[in-house]
């Protein structure tokens, strides 16, 4: 029952370092674990004692005591209890940390302008290739110039931002990424600038971090661009990018598939459709390349494959599950308002594949409705299942267009 009783508390009250770490939630939780195991970690005579003569007394001392512990329902801690769940205000608070760990000069390279200039500085690329902007390198400071202060503050920001689901998403490619590099390395040119590996993900802040004006927050490398518009409490994911390479690798002894849900949610879909309907899903193509990423905004495409007003609602609510892969990962609140928009417009809305329809194929398809674009497009020759690309639009909302005042 110690052990119990210690890792209760090392659970509920030491994991700040974790996304979602703190809150008053969990010094409830705590506060709970240790009225709970209070009695347990006495001896059992005096127990018996207390039972027989001080039960009442002391029960309501040790609630007293517990209670205590919890927040007092001042205004200073109602206040402080709204900030902890307005996702808006915790991501000022995780830029500002961030920002305060770092020196001027890193500062001046983690905190850029709010144009287009920055806001386009994404790429599937690893670093040494020049991007589809034009640009050299991305904005900001890489994981690998970070100290350890600073790399911990960088991803609590990333964290802050995200869902738990996101979080676990993106780190996941990181380290697919990083699985990369070691097998590449050894084999690289010793004059290449190429690199792969988690020390080449950047952090940049664009803007003032601001809970009313527009800024925002990049994350991104090889096969990773998160690219989060602020707006007040508006936050926006689009334009981003999420692919993987591997696309599987074993961390633990636990088999890791970064985008495993997108892959195996499409396969599921595309083989719930009835004959007539995978008729119009499947494209008389060829689509394996990706016409929706880094240097398209704005692009307009034709609507392809079948209309989602065709589904039946089983249907629908898998083709909703499929495009919560990509929606999901920015925090609840915002995932969710994204969705019941994309939800309003289902019936307006495109799924299109070509590719075989064999889970373990590679296979390329694409969700387009009015406000939301996604596209999965296996890369290399015999459509590469190990190698991933995809995409993820708003084509009336990128960066967060439709909120900011001109």
């Amino acid at each position: 029952m110690r052990r119990e009783f210690l890792a209760g508390l090392e659970k509920n009250f030491f994991n700040v370092s974790k996304p979602g770490g703190y809150s008053v939630e969990t010094a409830r939780r705590a506060v709970s674990t240790m009225s709970w195991h209070w009695f347990w970690l006495r001896p059992k005579a005096a127990l018996l004692k207390m039972r027989h003569y001080a039960t009442l007394p002391v029960l309501f001392m040790l609630a007293l005591a517990a209670s205590s512990m919890l927040p007092v329902a001042t205004p200073g801690a109602l206040a402080r209890k709204a900030v902890a769940s307005d996702p808006t205000a915790n991501a000022v608070a995780a830029a500002k940390a961030f920002l305060a760990t770092l020196d001027e000069t890193k500062r001046a390279k983690a905190s850029v302008s709010f144009t287009s200039e920055y806001k386009t500085r994404w790429s599937n690329l690893p670093t040494g290739i020049v991007m589809q902007s034009g640009a050299a390198e991305r904005s900001g400071v890489k994981l690998g110039d970070m100290t350890p202060d600073q790399h911990k503050a960088a991803l609590a920001l990333v964290a802050a931002t995200l869902s738990p689901m996101g979080y676990r998403k993106v780190m996941n490619i990181v380290t697919a990424d990083e699985v990369l590099e070691t097998e590449t390395a050894p084999k690289r040119a010793a004059d290449s600038r190429i690199r792969f590996g988690k020390a080449e993900y950047y952090v940049a802040i664009l803007g003032t971090p601001s809970v009313a004006e527009p800024w925002m927050i990049q994350f991104g490398g090889h096969h990773l661009a998160i690219n989060v518009t602020v707006v007040g409490k508006n936050n926006v994911l689009t334009p981003s990018h999420t692919g993987a390479q591997p696309s599987k690798y074993t961390l633990n002894g636990e088999t890791v598939r970064p985008l495993g849900g997108e892959n195996d949610k499409a396969f599921a879909l595309i083989n719930a459709l009835d004959a007539p309907q995978r008729k119009q899903a499947i494209l008389d193509y060829q689509g394996a390349d990706r016409v929706l990423g880094p240097g398209q905004d704005g692009k307009v495409i034709q609507p392809e494959g079948v209309k989602a007003s065709a589904f039946t609602s089983g249907q629908q609510r898998m083709l909703l599950d499929l495009i919560n892969e990509w929606v999901g990962i920015l925090h609840e609140d915002a995932a969710a308002a994204k969705l019941a928009e994309i939800k309003g417009n289902l019936k307006d809305t495109y799924f299109a594949w070509s590719g075989p329809t064999t889970n373990g194929s590679g296979a390329y398809f694409r969700i387009q409705g009015p406000t939301v674009m996604i596209e999965y497009a296996p890369q290399g020759r015999g459509a590469n299942t190990d190698h991933i690309h995809t995409f993820y639009r708003d084509p009336t909302n990128d960066y967060g267009a439709k909120l900011i005042k001109p």
